[in-house]
């Protein structure tokens, strides 16, 4: 299950996904309306019909840290059933995607776009889940396989840098070209 936001760019251009199978393994769900905080609980939604369906398969979340945000406390809704979700989470400290729009269309007003420095992997371990932060490239993969090892709930913060709005371009480069 995916979000809104700028952060889906990076995941989805590394994330290959393969067709659906009939049991369902491959769907993707996300919104298309712009819709923020809809992946946690979609995938939690999801666990539940996958184990109703006899299937134990782990459930992906992705999400920025402004939509995450909006319903992570559903982390705890996971711990409580010992649901197979994988939260993956970008944190930019940032509405990434507002701020870009009001960056190109309002130069020099941007407003109530900036987060504080939430460390959202102590926040699912206060929530008895796993929970691993990545502020570099090369420590993802052994997170990943940390968080696909175990049972239940896990989540991996990765750590991006909001001067990198997007895939395709930076906040200096929209400044300047103004």
């Amino acid at each position: 299950t995916g979000d809104a936001g700028n952060f889906w760019s990076w995941f989805g251009r590394y994330r290959r996904f393969p067709a659906r199978g009939r049991d369902g393994a491959g769907a993707f769900l996300g919104p298309t309306s712009g819709a923020m905080g809809y992946a946690l609980p979609a995938a939690i939604g999801a666990a539940f019909a996958a184990r109703a369906s006899g299937l134990d398969v782990p459930v992906l979340a992705v999400a920025g840290d402004g939509g995450f945000l909006m319903t992570g406390q559903e982390l705890e809704t996971a711990v409580r059933h010992d649901l197979p979700v994988l939260a993956l989470v970008f944190n930019n400290q940032s509405y990434g995607t507002i701020r870009m729009h009001q960056e190109r269309e309002f130069p020099g007003r941007v407003s109530a776009t900036a987060l504080g420095p939430v460390d959202f992997a102590a926040f699912a371990r206060a929530l008895g889940e796993r929970g691993a932060r990545v502020a570099d490239n090369r420590d993802f993969a052994p997170a990943l396989g940390r968080a696909l090892d175990g049972r239940g709930p896990a989540l991996i913060e990765v750590v991006t840098d909001a001067e990198q709005i997007s895939v395709g371009t930076t906040i200096s480069a929209l400044r300047a070209a103004r």
